[in-house]
């Protein structure tokens, strides 16, 4: 092998790309839309700038449900992925609380 040789494995070798890291959401199942996919709806409290008041946020995420098997009313853990559809962008990680019986 040159010198040449190595400086050209070397470049082709094990790169050190940077991933942005994975965000998680803890939620509620407000809704199961279609066959693997999840409606989760987090709810957030800020104080009002003016007013100092409470108030509650809520915010819904379409999450994907391989396996599908979480309920409606099931505290969820979802992380957020590749788009897997045109508003589904979050997958399912860990169901913390299953929800009530139907």
């Amino acid at each position: 092998m040159t010198p040449a040789d190595v400086i050209a494995v070397e470049a082709a070798g094990p790169r050190h790309e940077t991933r942005k890291p994975v965000k998680t959401v803890v939620g509620v199942v407000t809704r199961h839309a279609t066959r693997k996919t999840l409606v989760v709806q987090t709810v957030r409290v800020v104080e009002h700038p003016r007013y100092h008041k409470y108030i509650r946020q809520t915010q819904t995420f379409k999450a994907h449900d391989e396996k599908d098997e979480a309920r409606v009313g099931a505290r969820v853990r979802i992380a957020s992925s590749r788009p897997l559809s045109k508003t589904k962008h979050w997958r399912l990680v860990e169901i913390l609380e299953q929800g009530p019986e139907e």
